[in-house]
Parts: structure tokens; C-alpha cells; sequence
């Protein structure tokens, strides 16, 4: 059984990491080293004289392969943690419930993860280009913590509570931390145009999507099958 998991959650964080490292290379990291010339005053976009006008367009990937091939290898890494996560709470479902593990039902596990873990923290915290000024890193992290910890416990009780109740208490787990509020300055202090930042966001939490849609496809599918095997 242990064997079964790690290795499923093996082989699924290298499919799934490898195919969100080439849609962020391809869609994500063109956008953040577009917001970096604006971070490095290359590029200005709110000027003295009140334009708020600035060209458009990335300046490529440029020759940082290194900086790419960490991106990879994070990617990776991460998919393959998320996947053990993601895998150890189908075992558990599997064995305490009888809950059928299977590649279709692996998407909906997947975007049930995307909901926690970036979805809902998102709400409060949205993705932010290099320079965006912000609150306090430590009340982020507290919050951004505890948001997904609530998220993932109030889809867990929806899913598997077997009353109304259960399933009104998992709705109020999950907004609890969304009427608490996310750590935020009283002003704003955007440096890139409005209109990158909400571009940046929208791309990196759509493919974000799909790279947790892949990682619960193939998580149940290699769990499906080596408990077959």
C-alpha cells in the first residue's frame, strides 16, 4: 500500500509538474519578466505628467536557462508533494468510506485541491507581479495557511459528511476565512499597469487549474491501477 502511494505520487508529480512548468514557460513567466522591467524602472507606466500609458509585450525568455531549469525542477518538486497530499487523502477516503478511486473522478479530487490550496487563498491574495508592494509577510502567511486548511477541511466535510449539518459546517469552514479578511495595506501602491497585474493573476490561476486537473487524473490513475496490480 505505501509503496503503491509514493510511486504513484511519484510518477504523477513528474507528468503533472513537468506539463505546468511547460504552460508557465510558455504563458506565465513571459507576463512576470514583463513586471519585472516595470519592478527595475526599465518601463514606466504611472508618469509625473498623469499618462498612464507604457508599451506592451514581454521581452522573451531571454538566454536565463538556469532560472528556467529551476522553474522545472520546482515545479516538480511541488507537484510531487501536492500528489503525496492528494494520494494519502484518497487512500484514506478508499479505506474509511469505500470511496471508488478512478481517472474521472481523480479530476474533480484535483480541482478540489486547486480550490484549496490556491482558488480560495486567491480571494484575498491574488497572484502579484515582482514589486507590488504589500502587508506584512508574517500576517499573509498566517492567513494564506489557514485558508486552505479551512477550504480543505469544509470540501472534505461537503464531500464525505453523511448529514446537513456536516455539509453547512464545511460551507462555514470555508468562508470563515474570506469574511475574516485577508492582511492588506489602506492604500495602493501598484507600479505596473492595472491591466498586466489582472492578466498575470487570471493566466497564472487558470493553468494553475489545469496543471491540478492532471495531477488528480493521473494520482488516481496510477493508485487505480497499482491497486490493481
Amino acid at each position: 500500500m505505501t509503496k503503491n502511494l509514493l510511486s504513484s505520487a511519484v510518477f504523477a508529480g513528474l507528468i503533472a509538474g513537468l506539463i505546468a512548468a511547460l504552460l508557465q514557460l510558455v504563458f506565465v513567466i513571459p507576463l512576470l519578466l514583463e513586471g519585472e522591467l516595470y519592478e527595475s524602472g526599465e518601463r514606466v507606466h504611472f508618469l509625473v505628467d498623469g499618462m498612464t500609458q507604457s508599451d506592451k509585450g514581454s521581452p522573451g525568455l531571454g538566454t536565463e536557462w538556469a532560472r528556467h531549469l529551476m522553474t522545472i525542477g520546482f515545479n516538480v518538486v511541488t507537484y510531487t508533494g501536492y500528489a503525496l497530499l492528494l494520494i494519502a487523502a484518497m487512500g484514506f477516503a478508499r479505506e474509511r468510506n469505500g470511496t471508488q478511486i478512478t481517472p474521472q473522478n481523480g479530476l474533480i479530487w484535483g480541482l478540489a485541491g486547486f480550490i484549496a490550496v490556491l482558488l480560495a487563498p486567491a480571494v484575498g491574495l491574488p497572484p502579484e507581479l515582482p514589486g507590488t508592494p504589500a502587508a506584512e509577510l508574517a500576517p499573509r502567511q498566517v492567513w494564506w495557511i489557514a485558508t486552505i486548511l479551512f477550504t480543505a477541511a469544509g470540501l472534505a466535510l461537503i464531500a464525505f459528511g453523511r448529514s446537513l449539518v456536516m455539509h453547512a459546517l464545511g460551507l462555514v469552514l470555508i468562508l470563515a476565512p474570506q469574511f475574516y479578511g485577508a492582511p492588506h495595506l489602506d492604500t495602493y501602491f501598484g507600479i505596473a499597469p492595472p491591466e498586466l497585474s489582472a492578466e498575470f493573476a487570471t493566466i497564472s490561476l487558470g493553468f494553475a487549474a489545469i496543471g491540478w486537473s492532471v495531477l488528480g487524473y493521473f494520482c488516481a490513475f496510477f493508485f487505480a491501477r497499482g491497486e490493481e496490480s
